[in-house]
């Protein structure tokens, strides 16, 4: 497939993706990169810090979500997504002052668990 035809195909996916679908495929794009970050014995502090960040933004819009009024979760769902936003939040800032790739599994695992879940893969 063609580059055009590769970068065409993925406008058109995600302008059909559910929201739940752009979810998940956002959490896997963050988990893919803390991968890479923590399989690569050559990865630079740059490209972690990358990576982190990239968590960071994606975890911060999911507690701003779930803390909104608006939100049509029920609240018990919406405090257990606070509480894992929370978690994932105070872990990846501990990896940005301490980077330790072994400490980059836990992240990886959870960002890729709720991306099954919202896939209807769990």
């Amino acid at each position: 497939m063609s580059n055009a035809a590769a970068q065409a195909y993925a406008r058109v996916a995600n302008t059909t993706l559910s929201p739940r679908d752009t979810e998940a495929q956002a959490l896997l794009m963050a988990a893919n990169k803390l991968q890479a970050v923590m399989t690569n014995a050559d990865a630079t502090y740059a490209q972690m810090s990358e990576a982190l960040i990239f968590n960071r933004k994606l975890w911060t819009i999911f507690l701003s979500e779930a803390q909104r009024d608006e939100n049509p979760q029920p609240v018990q769902v919406r405090q257990n997504i606070a509480n894992i936003s929370v978690f994932v939040l105070s872990q990846t800032a501990a990896l940005q002052i301490s980077p330790q790739r072994e400490h980059l599994k836990p992240l990886i695992e959870i960002n890729r668990n709720i991306a099954a879940g919202l896939s209807g893969r769990a």
